[in-house]
């Protein structure tokens, strides 16, 4: 018995030290990220996976259309899946490219490797969003800067176009402490940013080579990182370059999103720990290894309710190693209130927090359920909201 809570005690403490680690690393800017002295402009093409997005990819695609970027050097393609009449006509009045795809089981995966198969050699990147994604208006001249200063692999800025209600609030708080620990405070380490799946760009030919052997069901991305760290490739975090994101405001969309998430991180940390241990000892690839270890750890709001749970529990009964328990407990609280921006610090925040508990529930309920998505898509539907 005391050996199991040696060995939990163990795993929450290397979970909070690596939040802490990091968190503090985010108070630093990463040196020169993105900046470069070459000025030409490369062609981009713009992809947009839209499965049952009739309600925003119309907005999306216009809202697309105002980069200050030249339009004769970037394309929209938006990838049409199970989309209405109305909207496919409405889109293809827009002057982008509307590619029409159906599969018997829809994955982003598909739809962009499809996509790709049809550009032409032209393009040098790719930038991929969601259906509700919107660009500021300097996004694609943010990534050509940083494509010029040489990188293959560039994650934006994603921050929350909405906050209507307490679950929307706490998902964009949630947002941008990812953005703070795992990409800026990643980069000023000297370690890769994290990708997220949209706001993204790539090398055009390195990008098509990877998704070609990629076929997830869901968490593309994630093996997709792997990939690219296990080669070692660099991924840049642009913090100036801003995408909005529609953030989750209903309990089964928030449950069905996080219930595909956990399936993708389980099963990419399960499956590369081995490979990266191997390659952290053989070639010393820090980057790989500490991107495996990252899916390994437990979401943030398990740790926050378990450690909580856990310090409450052991310091009034004074169990065995209560001190270390509630230090753990201390180092993550210290974390997330480092991580978490100062706009966040109001009435607002302070009315969300007390929905934290049943949010906790949802959690574990996205936990219990993960083995459905290993053989289901599970899409969390969006609604227009213009940040």
């Amino acid at each position: 018995m005391e050996f199991a809570i040696i060995l939990l005690i163990s795993y929450l403490g290397i979970s909070a030290a690596y939040y802490l680690l990091f968190s503090v690393g985010s108070l630093y800017s990463h040196p020169n990220e993105g900046q470069s002295s070459l000025i030409g402009q490369n062609k981009i093409a713009i992809l947009i996976p839209a499965y049952k997005e009739d309600g925003v990819i119309v907005d999306s695609a216009i809202r697309a259309l105002e980069q200050v970027y030249a339009p004769s050097l970037y394309t929209i393609y938006v990838i049409a899946d199970s989309l209405q009449k109305k909207t496919l006509q409405l889109l293809k009045e827009l002057p982008i490219e509307v590619v029409e795809v159906s599969f018997e089981k829809s994955t982003k995966a598909k739809a962009l490797n499809v996509t790709m198969n049809q550009l032409d050699a032209s393009y040098q990147i790719a930038v991929v969003l969601d259906a509700d994604n919107v660009m500021e208006v300097n996004f694609l001249q943010k990534v050509n800067e940083a494509y010029n200063a040489g990188f293959l692999a560039i994650q934006g800025h994603r921050i929350a176009k909405n906050q209507e209600n307490n679950l929307s609030v706490l998902d964009a708080i949630s947002e941008e402490v990812n953005n703070n620990i795992f990409r800026k405070g990643h980069r000023a380490l000297g370690f890769s940013s994290a990708l997220i799946g949209s706001g993204m760009a790539f090398d055009l030919k390195l990008f098509q080579k990877e998704m070609s052997e990629i076929d997830a069901i869901g968490g593309f991305d994630k093996e997709l990182e792997l990939r690219l760290l296990k080669k070692g490739i660099k991924i840049g975090y642009l913090e100036e370059a801003v995408v909005y994101d529609e953030k989750v405001s209903k309990e089964e969309a928030f449950t069905n999103q996080r219930t595909r998430w956990i399936a993708a991180q389980i099963r990419y940390g399960l499956g590369s720990f081995g490979n990266a241990l191997v390659h952290l000892i053989t070639r010393f690839n820090l980057d790989y290894f500490d991107k495996s270890l990252q899916f390994l750890l437990p979401p943030r709001l398990i740790l926050l309710g378990v450690s909580t749970v856990l310090a409450l529990v052991f310091t009034f009964f004074e169990w065995i190693h209560w001190e270390w328990v509630l230090s753990i407990w201390g180092a993550f609280i210290l974390a997330l209130a480092i991580a978490v921006p100062r706009q966040f610090y109001n009435r607002q925040t302070a009315s969300a927090l007390l929905h934290l508990p049943k949010t906790f529930w949802l959690m574990i309920k996205a936990l219990a359920g993960f083995k459905k998505a290993k053989t289901n898509f599970l899409h969390t539907p969006h609604q227009t909201v213009k940040p």
